[in-house]
């Protein structure tokens, strides 16, 4: 049987929650993860200097299982400063459990069941 995606292939949620809309099993599990990172930017009058700003991201890794192939689908929920405020930081995860309780619902309404978690 031919795979469901082409090798290299980009599958995002959606891909996967129109296939068991049509029928097909699938399965999903996540974790979550944080993934720091550091950017180099110009500073402000000049080409030379440059600054490192440190930020990170909320991610949830996504693993698929459809017709015997696993895909892994990365989403990022947000991208945050590590020098944002506590109150920022608070409202920063919320939005991206805000946004995981969305795709959750989406997966659920295909019938795709998944234990939820959150940041």
């Amino acid at each position: 049987m031919a795979p469901i995606f082409e090798k290299n292939e980009l599958v995002m949620l959606e891909d996967l929650i129109l296939l068991a809309k049509e029928g097909k099993d699938v399965r999903v599990q996540v974790q979550l993860r944080k993934q720091d990172i550091s950017q180099k930017v110009h500073t402000v009058g000049t080409a030379e200097r440059k600054a490192e700003f440190k930020s990170y991201l909320l991610i949830a890794d996504y693993t698929c299982s459809v017709a015997g192939e696993v895909y892994e689908v990365p989403k990022v929920y947000i991208f945050g400063s590590e020098e944002e405020s506590l109150t920022t930081a608070k409202m920063h995860k919320n939005i991206a459990n805000e946004r995981l309780k969305r795709d959750y619902q989406r997966l659920k309404d295909a019938t795709i069941k998944i234990e939820e978690k959150y940041f």
